[in-house]
């Protein structure tokens, strides 16, 4: 069957699950993500992997709108307002959900390499289901302004993390010494990259199209700019997260009035996007992982839920944040994804010259990252919009006029 045709049949449908489940007050994304479960290999198997890979740009493309749109709002008074106490959440959350899931394993496994592995999996979180809650829901506030700084900077740490546990557990396995300046320096320098790419982007799009004011010219020249960066930041093997969010960043702290039109522009096309990202998710979410949960599984969620919670609870407290960001934060970043099973399946490749002690290793960690995915992908929105609910920052809410 056509392709297209049958993208335009699940955007149709996505729309009609959305209007299903917010009903019951649920978030858009997750009637998206179950209409994909339908077509995807746990049911209909009309999107198969084949036609998924061939679909991959379409969430590369959505991930560098949503960056550039999380860069927009970091505006320069916001992150002043915010302060270093951002930087502390960050950190916080991130080592929190990585030690806590780490110690957890290791008490009940006793591997010390597998342990260091999954906790590496732990940090990393997935900006599109929170962003797409936020602005379905049109918040606006000190949490929303937290949890759009948080969501897009803390994958570029989670690399990190993941950098250093994986050096870590091969020189583990190998039973060799291992060299800091080796694990570190790549994952900073390529970060570095993505910045300075991103910042540069940005700079010469402002050169450019600065005086446009016509939608009809501006949003073409916007989607083509993050096209660009998309693409240098699969040829350098950068986070085309960082490096688009920092296009924003630079576009709305050196012209402010031109960020506001780029931001207002995009919010109109961006939900044709979402309906196709979160479509496309679930089509890969396989409900039969669920069945592999296993032990190991529930505890790599329940730690990572609690590292994630109260390393972010910890930080606004060390960070002297106010107490709706103690409060609520942690609930708006438990959404697990893309980058977490791209980690995975690295795991996979790095684990294999260790023979069938790491094949069998690689095995169980894709199994449990990819099965507590399933589970992360639908909560994670839930508890975004309960936090930004709470927090009193929901503005216009959907089909209301």
């Amino acid at each position: 069957m056509n392709t297209i045709f049958i993208i335009g049949i699940a955007i149709i449908l996505g729309i009609f699950g959305a209007k299903i489940i917010t009903q019951i007050r649920l978030p858009s994304v997750v009637g998206w993500l179950f209409v994909g479960i339908i077509f995807g290999p746990s049911l209909l198997k009309i999107f198969d992997s084949d036609l998924l890979n061939q679909l991959g740009f379409i969430s590369d493309i959505t991930l560098g709108l949503i960056a550039l749109l999380i860069g927009l709002e970091l505006t320069i008074p916001t992150l002043r307002k915010l302060g270093g106490g951002i930087v502390t959440i960050i950190f916080a959350e991130s080592l929190g959900a990585f030690f806590l899931v780490t110690i957890a394993t290791y008490f009940l496994t006793h591997n010390f390499p597998l342990s260091l592995l999954f906790g590496a999996m732990a940090p990393a979180s997935a900006p599109a289901g929170t962003v797409a809650v936020l602005q379905e829901y049109k918040a606006k506030g000190t949490l929303t302004s937290a949890l759009l700084t948080v969501v897009g900077a803390d994958d570029a740490l989670a690399i990190i993390i993941f950098t250093f546990a994986n050096g870590l557990a091969k020189a583990s396995l190998a039973h060799q010494s291992f060299s800091a300046i080796a694990l570190f320096g790549k994952p900073i320098i390529e970060i570095f990259l993505a910045a300075g790419i991103g910042s540069v982007i940005g700079y010469f799009f402002i050169l450019m199209f600065r005086k446009t004011r016509a939608i009809e010219a501006l949003l073409p020249a916007i989607v083509g700019t993050v096209f660009i960066c998309i693409g240098l930041s699969k040829y350098f093997h950068i986070s085309l997260i960082l490096s688009n969010m920092m296009i924003g960043v630079a576009i709305v702290n050196l012209r402010p009035g031109l960020g506001k039109r780029i931001s207002d522009n995009l919010n109109w096309l961006m939900p044709s996007f979402y309906i196709i990202f979160f479509i496309l998710a679930g089509a890969h979410l396989k409900l039969g992982l669920l069945t592999k949960l296993g032990l190991i599984g529930i505890v790599y969620m329940i730690c990572r839920t609690v590292g994630l919670m109260g390393g972010a609870w910890l930080g606004a407290i060390l960070g002297k944040q106010p107490p709706v960001i103690r409060k609520y934060l942690g609930l708006g970043i438990l959404s697990q994804a893309g980058v977490a099973v791209g980690l995975a399946y690295l795991v996979i490749r790095e684990l294999s010259p260790f023979g069938e002690q790491g094949q069998n290793m690689g095995s169980l960690i894709i199994s449990v990252v990819a099965a507590t995915t399933v589970v992360f992908e639908i909560i994670g929105p839930i508890t975004t919009k309960f936090a930004i609910t709470k927090a009193g920052e929901i503005g216009k809410l959907p089909g209301k006029d």
